[in-house]
């Protein structure tokens, strides 16, 4: 059976489906799994074995985006997260069964409409993804491994050389493209930097994105008298994914870094805002529970100090651990 799965949005929510086109393709030996993605996913989807072919959402127009559909095959699709515009573009590939959420207007043109009421935060985002598979084979094992993305260290030696690490890697990610309900500024990530600058037994590096440079030349103003290696990501996401499965703990607000440090196996500190709709119960990763340590940003000032504080004692705790 020739299964599409869409999720064309931001590479978190990519990595919410991952789950979903693992258990589909180890369903069947015969299933062929592809993938509906953004641009930016491309590469990330070419390199998980589970996914067979990719095809990519330019942003066309519907009848482009249905010829391109078309072109493979499709015997059932399941959208985990839909819009009219891809909802019209199935319809017209003339797709025999589609699955979706039955949400919003979209839903007329799919022929198995799933109830799902995602803001009611009854599981996370990746376990509704999962539920919407189900619907194609009732009898389907939703079991995934952990972590699921796994990649070599040639590019973490790279780096190590390239920068003078010896050391395991702490790494902190400030920044997050519009993405996340809720961050601290780059002044208090610089604490928790600074922190965590007390321990000797440990490198410490700033990750930053390629439209981060502000943030970036920011930070490295504040840091010239540090020992903390300024990174900012030049390849593309599976270079940062091969990076990151080597880290030891990455911290940042609840972006697609996040995301994919958790599905390569990193553990993380991770920073949500403190409502249902934007929380850990809803956002949290695909990677190991145990790994990931989850803290909720309250709006209140009063509330935000004191998680701060907590923030900057675990911070401490975890570190004083070791590797």
């Amino acid at each position: 059976m020739n299964i599409l799965v869409v999720r064309n949005d931001k590479l978190g929510d990519f990595i919410t489906a991952l789950p979903t086109l693992y258990v589909l393709k180890h369903y069947s030996p015969s299933n062929r799994v592809i993938a509906l993605v953004a641009p930016l996913n491309r590469k990330l989807a070419e390199s998980c074995d589970f996914i067979d072919e990719v095809i990519v959402d330019e942003g066309g127009d519907i009848l482009e985006l249905a010829f391109t559909i078309k072109k493979g095959n499709i015997d059932a699709s399941v959208t985990l997260f839909s819009n009219t515009r891809v909802a019209i573009a199935q319809f017209f590939a003339r797709i025999p069964l589609r699955i979706a959420p039955a949400t919003k207007i979209a839903q007329i043109f799919y022929n198995r409409r799933i109830p799902q009421r995602r803001s009611r935060v009854e599981m996370a985002e990746f376990e509704y993804n999962l539920q919407l598979a189900r619907a194609l084979f009732g009898d389907l094992s939703l079991d995934f491994p952990k972590p699921l993305l796994h990649f070599t260290d040639a590019p973490f030696r790279a780096f190590c050389t390239e920068y003078g690490i010896t050391k395991p890697v702490v790494a902190f990610h400030p920044g997050f493209g519009g993405s996340s309900d809720a961050n601290w500024t780059l002044n208090e990530y610089l604490q928790l930097v600074h922190l965590a600058e007390k321990n000797e037994t440990i490198n410490i590096v700033m990750t930053f994105g390629p439209d981060e440079e502000n943030l970036y030349n920011e930070a490295k103003a504040l840091l010239k008298e540090s020992r903390v290696i300024l990174y900012r990501s030049q390849g593309s996401i599976v270079d940062f994914a091969a990076l990151l499965s080597r880290f030891k703990l990455f911290v940042s607000t609840s972006t697609g870094t996040y995301h994919l440090a958790s599905a390569v196996g990193c553990e993380t500190f991770t920073f949500f805002a403190d409502t249902l709709f934007a929380s850990a119960a809803r956002w949290k990763s695909i990677g190991e529970e145990s790994k990931q340590h989850h803290f909720m940003i309250p709006l209140d000032p009063a509330g935000r100090t004191a998680m701060f504080e907590r923030v900057k004692s675990e911070l401490t705790h975890f570190l004083l651990k070791g590797f």
